[in-house]
């Protein structure tokens, strides 16, 4: 069973998970995306009985490209600063979501759409095609200091240094050789995969698993809620 929100997305649930299937092209980060991300996190998050465990991925060749940098190099004055804002405070909400989260990574995951998946407590990449880069260093851009400290908290220190220095380019193998991701698999085992993590861990507490989260990644929260307009 799934349901449409808009054009962009699409919640189903296979078996005690739900699947935030992205499904606008390059999935990049502009208001209607943005609208439609926290609305399906909302109806899995406030679902009766608790929300259930949660698989986000995308479709054909893109997990997430990141920032609308194209919307944003037209939009109104100050609008690409909210939008940056609500991104943050995107990875905030998924980086203490009070279920386990799984990023099914079916294609290139560049910027914040890698920042995405790192969002999540786990990481399953397509072995054969597909990226996994942060290229703010080619593209001139500084991490903001919440950004920086979800990488950080999420990588290990060579990996964090290595991806946020040199832009690298991981295919799934290599990214899952650097830790950043969990497990790389054939195309058509990525989502099987990822959901099988999910579902093992059904039925814990959210509140503990929320709290647990919040200690666990306390700076990284800290820093991206108040660059997310939270206080």
């Amino acid at each position: 069973m799934s349901e449409t929100l808009a054009a962009g997305i699409e919640v189903e649930h296979a078996g005690e998970a739900a699947v935030i299937r992205m499904r606008a092209g390059e999935n990049r980060f502009n208001p209607g995306n943005l609208d439609q991300l926290e609305a399906a996190l909302e109806g899995i998050e406030s679902a009766e009985g608790g929300p259930a465990p949660l698989v986000l991925t995308g479709e054909g060749k893109f997990f997430s490209n990141g920032l609308d940098l194209e919307w944003m190099s037209h939009a109104p004055e100050g609008e690409p600063e909210r939008v940056l804002d609500r991104v943050h405070g995107l990875l905030a909400r998924l980086l203490a979501f009070p279920s386990f989260t799984v990023a099914a990574i079916n294609g290139h995951a560049f910027a914040a759409g890698g920042m995405l998946a790192l969002a999540c407590d786990q990481r399953v990449m397509r072995a054969d095609r597909g990226y996994f880069c942060l290229p703010e260093v080619d593209l001139g851009l500084p991490f903001s200091e919440g950004m920086s400290a979800l990488i950080q908290a999420k990588l290990p220190v060579r990996s964090a240094h290595e991806a946020m220095l040199t832009g690298r380019r991981y295919g799934g193998g290599e990214a899952e050789g650097a830790g950043i991701v969990d497990e790389a698999a054939p195309d058509d085992q990525v989502l099987g995969r990822a959901l099988a993590r999910a579902s093992a861990l059904a039925g814990r507490s959210p509140v503990a698993i929320a709290a647990i989260k919040s200690g666990m990644y306390e700076r990284a929260l800290e820093r991206l809620r108040g660059e997310g307009g939270e206080r």
